[in-house]
């Protein structure tokens, strides 16, 4: 039992926390609770986990918040438990750099079946940056640190990227003019298939066109081939290569 998965339940209701503990317990797991995000961060300071499952709605500090600020800490891969209907929160959550997401109210054979599969896709995983990890990548008129997850212009000035955006900007330039489908971006960037009529990867493009291009309306780095997906065409440079 100590080397099975330890699973950490952050959810400020004490039924859903406790019924999730012993449903994963009881199917070989380890499982932690915290009732919000405060006491996440005491368990992630005391405790090793492999992977979070987070509440989106959370009294103080929400889920999508939370959420955000493990991504760009490099914490254990996450799962979003959202209110049914909640498209935009969903949608959000992967952006903010969720691994998934699960409506409520969820089968409890859904929620583990979905966090095998993370758990599987994550096991021995590269880093975010893949073959760029711990380099410097100069493209157009940018340079992308991908040890600080980085993104600088010619100045030295920086622009915020999400844990979510830095996947998808490294994931193009990895593939520098290739043209790669939603679903594709969808599988690289989430380790899942798009679902019908899922717009994730077409708000994440252009919230990284609005950061990245000259003019977000007339896009030149990041090309939208009509019926295909996008293509990121720029000369890229690797320090000290």
């Amino acid at each position: 039992m100590n080397n099975a998965p330890h699973i950490l339940i952050v959810d400020d209701h004490r039924e859903i926390r406790t019924a999730i503990s012993r449903y994963l317990e009881k199917n070989g797991m380890r499982a932690s609770c915290a009732k919000d995000a405060g006491e996440m961060d005491s368990q992630l300071a005391a405790f090793k986990f492999d992977l979070i499952v987070l509440d989106v709605m959370m009294p103080g500090e929400d889920g999508l918040s939370a959420c955000s600020r493990l991504s760009r800490a490099g914490q254990p891969p996450v799962l979003l438990l959202t209110a049914l209907g909640e498209e935009d929160s969903r949608i959000a959550g992967l952006e903010s750099g969720a691994d998934d997401y699960l409506p409520k109210p969820f089968n409890p054979r859904e929620l583990l079946a979905r966090i095998r599969a993370i758990l599987r896709r994550t096991a021995g995983q590269a880093p975010p940056a893949g073959r760029f990890a711990g380099q410097r990548v100069r493209f157009a008129q940018w340079v992308l640190d991908c040890d600080r997850r980085a993104l600088t212009d010619e100045e030295g000035q920086e622009t915020g990227l999400t844990g979510a955006e830095f996947k998808l900007l490294v994931t193009l330039l990895e593939r520098n003019r290739l043209v790669l489908s939603r679903d594709q971006l969808m599988e690289l960037t989430a380790g899942r298939p798009a679902a019908p009529a899922d717009r994730t990867i077409d708000n994440q493009i252009s919230r990284l066109r609005r950061k990245i291009e000259m003019d977000p309306l007339r896009p030149r780095l990041i090309a939208t081939v009509r019926n295909e997906g996008y293509c990121l065409a720029a000369e890229i440079e690797v320090e000290g290569e």
